[in-house]
This record gives C-alpha cells, sequence and structure tokens, in this order.
C-alpha cells in the first residue's frame, strides 16, 4: 500500500471513529491506479483527495493562531533560516504554502488550533512575517483527530522527510509507543503499517544512553547504520561501561573543536573509537591536517595534530614574512596548549 493510501486511510478512518465516539474499526483503502508523481506533485494530490473525502476546505491562519503539537517527531527549536532556506524562497515566490499543513481545533488550549503536520511551513511563515512578508499566511486544513490519529497522519508525512533525522524519528517512536500503545510494538507496527522489525531498530536507538548520543557531533549523526555495531555492545556491563568513557571523553573533545571552530569528529571515526574502547583495543591515532595560513591568506606549510596532542610542522618557503609565519603558528600552538590542558 502506497503512503498516500495510507494517509488517505488514517484521515478517513479517523473522522469515522470521531463520528462513532473513538470505537471505529481499521478501514482498508480503495487502491487506485496512478501514474507516478513527483514528490510535491504526490504530497500535494494526498492533501487534494483528503480534503474532497472530508469536504472541509482549507483556511488562511496566521502562525501565531497556531501552538506546536509535541507529538510530531521534527524538533521545531531546532529550525534556522539556513536549514530552511529554500522553503522560505518557494513561500515568497508562491506567496504562501500550496500544500496546506493540518491542524486540529483546541478548544480548551491558549490558541486556537494546534498544527498536526507542517512544522516547516509553519516556521518558515512566522520566519516571513517577522520579516518584511506579513501579509503571508498558514494555508490550514483542518482536521478533528485524536492524539493517536494525529500521531499517524505525521508519521506519513514525515516518512517523506530526508531532513528529520533516524534519532529524531526513534525518540519520537518511543514517546509514542508509551502514549498511544501501552508500549506494545507489535500493535503500533500494525497500525503504522512498519514492519516490526524496523519500529524495534527504531525503538533501540531512542535508548542508546546518552553519553553515548553526546559523542557525537550532533544527535543527527546517529543513524540506524552508525548504531547497530554499537547496539549490542550495551548488553556487556564492562564494554558499556568502557564506551561510555571514551563517549565522555569525545563529547569534550567535539566541545572544543566546536569553540575553535575546527571541523567535528566525523560519525565513522566516532563509532570506530567507541568499538576500540568497547573491545578495549587501543584505537589508532590519526593525525589531522590543517593548512598554515598567515593572517593575509597565504598558505606556508601544514601542522599535523595527533590525539597526544603533539603537532608536526612542515613550512614551505614562500613569500610571506618570518614575522608573518611565526604569528600564525603562535596562535596554532595556543590552541594547542589549551586543548592539552581541558583533556587534563
Amino acid at each position: 500500500m502506497s503512503k498516500r493510501s495510507i494517509f488517505d486511510e488514517v484521515i478517513a478512518n479517523a473522522t469515522v471513529e470521531q463520528a462513532e465516539g473513538g470505537q471505529g474499526q481499521e478501514g482498508s483503502a480503495v487502491a487506485r491506479a496512478r501514474k507516478p508523481m513527483n514528490f510535491a506533485a504526490r504530497r500535494l494530490d494526498s492533501f487534494e483527495e483528503a480534503t474532497k473525502i472530508l469536504k472541509k476546505p482549507a483556511i488562511s491562519l496566521k502562525p501565531d493562531e497556531v501552538s506546536i503539537w509535541p507529538g510530531n517527531a521534527r524538533d521545531y527549536a531546532a529550525l534556522t533560516e539556513e536549514r530552511v532556506r529554500t522553503l522560505i524562497d518557494s513561500l515568497i515566490a508562491e506567496n504562501g504554502n500550496r500544500i496546506p499543513v493540518i491542524v486540529r481545533p483546541t478548544p480548551n488550549g491558549e490558541k486556537r488550533y494546534e498544527l498536526v503536520t507542517g512544522t516547516r511551513r509553519h516556521w518558515a511563515i512566522a520566519w516571513l512575517n517577522a520579516n518584511d512578508h506579513p501579509e503571508i499566511c498558514l494555508y490550514a486544513s483542518i482536521e478533528d483527530l485524536t492524539d493517536e490519529a494525529a500521531f499517524r497522519v505525521a508519521d506519513i508525512e514525515n516518512r517523506e522527510r530526508e531532513d528529520i533525522s533516524d534519532y529524531e524519528r526513534a525518540t519520537n517512536y518511543r514517546e509514542a509507543l508509551h502514549a498511544h500503545y501501552g508500549g506494545v510494538q507489535r500493535r503500533m507496527a500494525e497500525r503504522l503499517k512498519l514492519s516490526p522489525g524496523t519500529l524495534s531498530r527504531y525503538i533501540a536507538l531512542a535508548e542508546m544512553p546518552l553519553t553515548i548520543v553526546s559523542a557525537f557531533e550532533t544527535s543527527r549523526d546517529l543513524t540506524l547504520h552508525f548504531a547497530k555495531p554499537l547496539l549490542p555492545l550495551l548488553d556487556d556491563g564492562e564494554k558499556r561501561e568502557r564506551m561510555e568513557d571514551a563517549a565522555k571523553a569525545l563529547a569534550e573533545e567535539q566541545s572544543l573543536k566546536q569553540s575553535f571552530d575546527q571541523t567535528a569528529i566525523p560519525a565513522n571515526e566516532v563509532v570506530a573509537r567507541l568499538l576500540a574502547a568497547a573491545n578495549n583495543v587501543q584505537a589508532r591515532a590519526r593525525r589531522q591536517k590543517q593548512m598554515l595560513q598567515t593572517q593575509s591568506g597565504r598558505e606556508f606549510g601544514v601542522v599535523e595534530r595527533d590525539r597526544a596532542n603533539e603537532l608536526m610542522i612542515r613550512i614551505v618557503p614562500s613569500e610571506s614574512s618570518v614575522d608573518e609565519m611565526v604569528e600564525s603558528l603562535r596562535s596554532i600552538i595556543e590552541k594547542a596548549r589549551i586543548r592539552s590542558r581541558g583533556k587534563a
């Protein structure tokens, strides 16, 4: 069954359940022949068909009339202009969101409606309203949805989104598992039309110790792929302890690199070092290379730093003065000293 069919089924069944006091049974979507469509057209067609079925027209709202439903996987606070720049430009070009967001009434809430899907569109339009585009409104479809139905609708849309991380989805699934399905994974998998194995892997990822999550530059880097070799080791008390100790050291390194605008430790190296620590294997030291530059931008060599904080400097004769090169080296050596004190 396609995601579009699942979406239609969830919305249609939610309406029946509401009409029957929440006691309606799960229906089946009618299979329809469709020609291939691109992502935007597929999602637009999906929303338009759902609107026709329910005969509920979309309305225009201001973002401040809508609160954000916490049951969605996306981290609203993590959205930035940079992350949604393409969407912002599209909204300006089309004078709003062509694909409606889904909201539900909140009679007892502080705001009139609660956003179920369309977090990025809400954020982008709120940003535009605050930045010289007060005329752009949020195009929304109002649906009467229970929390469980709202979760399924949001999940269907989120599966189309590559910018929602595995870890965001995993923590969202873990919360929903206990909030809506009594902790029964098989029941949740059936309702979401996911394989039990896939859901189990997401739940396991969500239960990764936070000390290990913090070893990565951001939690978005901890994917199902990178978690796979780490998860079995957590069942061994000694290996888990060694892995968490290594993770704490990695988190400190990541923090220092961020402070000095240096390249973060990549996820594959984080995993390699955690595995080495868990298995009590001395990780092979890797040297980090950085071009030596004067303040005017002239390159005059390379500096390599290993994990023991030793510096290997290679200088290539250039037109830069000795004073310029020495000044650049002084800055690098001072940063290495600060880093060394931080590890002590």
